[in-house]
């Protein structure tokens, strides 16, 4: 009777396994569907407002802001999911306002376009913390890095066809107009393919079991340092947005090579996020180190002039969101119960939201004035976020 149990039991989890890795597949196509329409779109936005006008502040602020209401947002719309449980709803909701991005077509002011930027931010908050709680459950049966990696790896996967698809329509002799209204397409395929995932895993919460002691319901003291590291490692990451305008003023790369440099960027942060993935399972939290470690250099290479050290700052770029995606959001669901798992998202990413803001904002003024006064606010960033690190290990 036991020996049928049991086998009965590990058929069950395999089962669990199956449908999970599936689960998470197709989520996954949904993010690579969104990638191919916003970061299609990022991929430009800064030397698009550029030609509407707009000046490095103004692309800074706008970045920032953009970065800030999309993260700050997922307070409430995560404490929102908790208390409601309209996890599904929530992400369909958020999904829908990835239209705005297509509409940029018809922007003929930087002010309409930055509007238009910032609805489509709005979105990814109200869907975020829902979504990565779906997701969380499901990561769970095969390894919350290996879950989170594959996720972002099919995610990038879209991010670098987005901005490709831009290169093309340069290379075509056509303009931003014709590039925004070709991602209606991958805008549908969003909203068709999330709905394929609702009706594969309606209560995806099923997924998440253990034998473990669960914690308790209240979010730990190690969470809040946690978040404090995030906030100041990601100040001083230098958004791309920012570093293709210094691309495009400085006439350093073509309107066409910038759209490739981004899409290179994504697909280094789709294979790190793998790789880095495998480590989080291993290792634990000390793979956040590398973010740090990685960012100091950054400004250094991207604010240059140098072909050569613009392509490794692109590639250390890349790498950098990649641990930012894998394991950052890995972290939340190994550091909180899961009663709280879509608030605990919902404070992480407003924390990281208002830290772009801040970056943001900081790094756009200090480059009309000297990149040096741009670089050394990294370094200072990068350096206090280090001995945070250590206090999240004690």
């Amino acid at each position: 009777m036991n020996c049928y149990n049991s086998e009965s039991e590990m058929e069950k989890t395999l089962n669990n396994k199956k449908i999970a890795f599936q689960f998470i597949i197709l989520l996954g196509i949904v993010s690579l569907f969104g990638d191919i329409t916003y970061e299609g779109a990022r991929s430009v936005t800064g030397p698009y407002l550029a030609t509407l006008g707009a000046s490095a502040a103004i692309v800074g602020l706008v970045a920032g802001l953009g970065e800030f209401i999309g993260y700050a947002l997922r307070l409430v719309s995560g404490y929102i999911a908790d208390k409601t449980k309209a996890y599904w709803p929530l992400t369909f909701i958020g999904y829908g306002l990835i239209f705005a991005v297509p509409l940029l077509a018809f922007a003929g002011l930087w002010q309409v376009a930055a509007l238009l930027i910032i609805f489509e931010r709005m979105g990814k908050a109200i869907r975020t913390p829902a979504r990565d709680a779906i997701l969380s459950h499901a990561t769970k049966q095969v390894g919350r890095g290996l879950g989170f990696g594959i996720h972002e790896a099919l995610d990038q996967i879209g991010a670098i066809i987005g901005p490709l698809v831009f290169s093309l329509v340069f290379l075509l002799k056509g303009g931003y107009k014709q590039g925004f209204t070709i991602l209606w397409i991958p805008a549908v395929l969003v909203l068709l393919t999330l709905v394929i995932a609702r009706i594969k895993v309606p209560v995806p919460e099923k997924l998440e079991t253990s034998e473990e002691k669960p914690m308790e319901g209240k979010l730990s003291r190690v969470f809040w340092v946690y978040t404090l590291f995030t906030f100041l490692s990601v100040a001083g990451f230098a958004n791309f947005q920012l570093i293709s305008y210094h691309l495009k003023v400085q006439s350093i790369i073509s309107d066409v090579q910038i759209p490739i440099f981004y899409a290179i960027a994504m697909g280094t942060d789709a294979v790190v996020a793998l790789i880095i993935g495998r480590a989080y399972d291993r290792v634990g939290l000390k793979t956040l180190l590398t973010i740090p470690l990685l960012t100091f250099f950054i400004p250094f290479f991207a604010f240059s002039h140098s072909y050569n050290l613009i392509v490794i700052s692109v590639i250390l770029w890349g790498a950098v969101m990649g641990i930012h995606e894998t394991v950052m959001r890995a972290a939340i669901a190994d550091l909180t119960p899961i009663e709280k798992r879509g608030s605990a998202y919902g404070i992480f990413n407003t924390a990281y939201g208002l830290s772009w803001l801040f970056g943001g904002v900081i790094m756009g003024s200090l480059y009309d004035i000297s990149v040096i006064y741009l670089i050394l606010f990294v370094v200072l960033m990068e350096m206090i976020s280090v001995p945070v690190f250590f206090m999240i290990r004690r």
